[in-house]
């Protein structure tokens, strides 16, 4: 449950293209006006904190005269207070969203590009004003965050700010399994001190250590699925919405899971060659398990892969 990385912002920009430019055609066309020139810098902030209510991922207002330069101090959103207000008088001719802006009669929009505050992925959208007589009176541009319209856009706006408590939760909880599989470390270490012993003590006796393997499978096992959380719940991006995401989460649980019963099995086997095949079967049946698992997690892996290929292609038709 990490922050999206650039590379999955732009997968889902992607993704969601045409919604994010009607979206941000219909704002800026609603709102834009010739009147927004007239404004000193306390209005047109007045004016962006009442939009920015209904649409939080805007960043930043500008207006630009005709040939590109700016007449006003960046306006920043209620979101984005931290932003330094500068800008006035900057010439802005040269960047996309102006030379968009002054070819088009529509609302412009840009391609993805870091922005050079925030460090964050995000879009201009630009609208070129015009008085009756036809002639410009300046562009107004908006800069939008990119992460932030994409949890708008797709309902996920919430949970984001329940997701460091769930981090510290899974945080706890990975703790805690660490700390369990080195108590199991340090008992198998106590195990094989003892075998040892007794390997000094009785040299011609034979000593399997079997208390050893299983301290040691068990603090394996702990370990892969405290380590397995971790990446998938704190360390890394899970874009819940999408199924490959939750198909390689139950994959690498059920992995971890078949890893230690098939363990778990050849241990049984080892025990029941050395006691005259006593428990056999058990052991066979735990086996048997242990491929029905494994059969199970490649068929539901399968069909997981077929069924997402069946969404993507639905939504581009």
């Amino acid at each position: 449950m990490s922050k999206m990385s650039h590379i999955n912002v732009l997968e889902k920009y992607e993704e969601h293209r045409v919604a994010i430019h009607n979206m941000l055609s219909s704002i800026l066309s609603c709102f834009a006006d010739e009147k927004m020139f007239e404004q000193n810098q306390k209005e047109l902030t007045e004016m962006l904190n009442s939009l920015c209510s209904y649409y939080p991922f805007i960043s930043l207002l500008y207006l630009l005269d005709a040939k590109g330069k700016q007449l006003c101090m960046n306006v920043p959103g209620t979101n984005f207070k931290d932003h330094p207000k500068i800008g006035r008088g900057t010439d802005r001719s040269k960047r996309p969203y102006y030379l968009l802006a002054v070819k088009s009669e529509l609302v412009a929009v840009t391609e993805p590009y870091l922005s050079s505050i925030k460090r964050e992925l995000c879009l201009s959208a630009s609208f070129k004003v015009s008085n009756e007589g036809g002639g410009v009176v300046g562009i107004i541009v908006l800069d939008i965050d990119l992460s932030a319209i994409l949890s708008f856009l797709t309902g996920d706006s919430k949970r984001v700010h329940f997701e460091p408590y769930f981090k510290a939760m899974y945080s706890l909880i990975v703790m805690g399994l660490f700390i369990v599989s080195f108590i199991l470390l340090y008992a198998s270490m106590i195990e094989s001190l003892k075998v040892i012993q007794a390997l000094l003590v009785k040299p011609n006796e034979l000593i399997m250590p079997f208390g050893v393997v299983i301290y040691l499978t068990l603090a394996l096992a702990i370990f892969d699925l405290a380590k397995t959380t971790l990446e998938e719940e704190v360390l890394l991006y899970k874009d819940i919405l999408r199924h490959s995401s939750t198909r390689r989460t139950i994959t690498r649980f059920v992995a971890a899971i078949i890893i230690a019963v098939s363990i778990e099995a050849l241990l049984m086997i080892f025990k029941s060659a050395l006691h005259d095949g006593e428990h056999i079967l058990d052991a066979v049946w735990v086996m048997l398990a242990s491929a029905i698992l494994l059969l199970a997690l490649g068929i539901y892996v399968y069909l997981g892969s077929k069924a997402e290929v069946l969404l993507i292609n639905n939504k581009r038709s």
